[in-house]
């Protein structure tokens, strides 16, 4: 069915080729359509309206009544039909000598009803945002995770615990144990709060559901602590992005020792290397291009101001050379743990 605009396009267009030496049967073939058809639709000196959708066409002697419509509905929600398809239904009602539609009109009524899937006590699957936390400034949300690291022959695995800080992305604290740990988790915590020196302060520490993080007398250390702790959502890998992508930045450096580390102090000593170029060299392109340490410090507000003016000085001395505005150095916005309502982010 052509819509109405596309229709008088259609017989423009036919008689504007018309009016130049065209012959219509022609003109009508290059648009696909049949000079009878053209003739119809310019009838009584305009463009007819497609009266199909305004004919009125009898009802199919076959189409179900309302009672019978309302009667598959009330079978299908029976404790007996609730969880078989059609495909099931209409045989053991034969079986009770009772039919009333097709396979196929019970699954029309279903779709209809949107209860093909979901009957009884089915529900629709809840797509919720997972747990989210909004950092505006250093030390007010943490995100932690542990990761395995290659001993010197097959099986072993050394496993480096991290703490990263969401707004500033710094490595707050980090270790490398030989083994997943609650009392680690605890040291590590620990060693963190007191290098912040935020003991007291609110905070929230987001991780995955790991033993160790979710440990009871590591729980005991965080309620002491005055921690809030929070928690990627079950079998979703994605909850925790800020360690995970910290942990690829780590494992694909060029420098990384993919074919193993020879023991805990050389992993320690290695780690401690990228900790550093990672927090103090590393300009983060989510910052906007400074180090996790400026914004750690505040020195990156200084840093932004001084970009801005280099760049409008530029721009001053060279204006043909700059055909918008000069680029965005302001400081980079609250960071949230997870995807949040827009309405929640200022």
């Amino acid at each position: 069915m052509i819509s109405p605009s596309d229709r008088a396009l259609a017989v423009e267009l036919l008689q504007e080729a018309n009016q130049n030496g065209a012959r219509l049967v022609p003109a009508c073939k290059e648009l696909n359509i049949s000079v009878r058809t053209y003739e119809r639709w310019v009838t009584e000196g305009g463009i007819k309206e497609d009266q199909r959708p305004h004919a009125i066409r009898p009802e199919p002697k076959n189409k179900l009544t309302i009672d019978e419509k309302n009667e598959i509905l009330e079978i299908v929600k029976k404790e007996e039909f609730v969880d078989l398809p059609p495909s099931q239904i209409v045989p053991k009602l034969a079986d009770q000598s009772i039919y009333i539609a097709s396979e196929s009109s019970f699954y029309r009524i279903l779709r209809e009803e949107k209860m093909q899937h979901h009957r009884g006590r089915s529900k629709k699957p809840e797509h919720r945002l997972p747990e989210s936390y909004l950092a505006t400034a250093p030390n007010q949300v943490w995100t932690w995770d542990i990761t395995w690291l290659k001993g010197p022959v097959k099986g072993i695995y050394f496993r480096l615990y991290m703490i990263i800080d969401l707004f500033s992305r710094k490595v707050v604290a980090w270790e490398v144990w030989e083994s997943e740990e609650a009392h680690y988790a605890e040291t590590l915590i620990k060693k963190a709060v007191i290098i912040e020196k935020i003991q007291g302060n609110p905070l929230v520490l987001h991780s995955d559901n790991g033993s160790p993080m979710k440990a009871e007398t590591f729980q005991s250390l965080l309620e002491k602590l005055g921690i809030q702790s929070s928690y990627s959502r079950p079998r979703v890998s994605n909850d925790n992005p800020y360690s995970e992508a910290m942990f690829r930045t780590l494992k694909y450096r060029p420098e990384f020792p993919y074919k193993g580390f020879k023991d805990i102090p050389m992993a320690q000593e290695w780690t401690k290397k990228f900790v550093d170029w990672y927090n103090t060299e590393h300009q983060h392109s989510g910052l906007k291009f400074v180090t996790p340490e400026q914004v750690h410090t505040g020195a990156y507000l200084d840093v932004l101001k001084n970009r801005k003016i280099v760049y409008e000085e530029a721009k001053q001395r060279r204006p043909e050379r700059w055909s918008r505005g000069t680029r965005d150095w302001s400081a980079h916005k609250p960071v949230p743990l997870n995807p949040m309502k827009d309405n929640l982010i200022k």
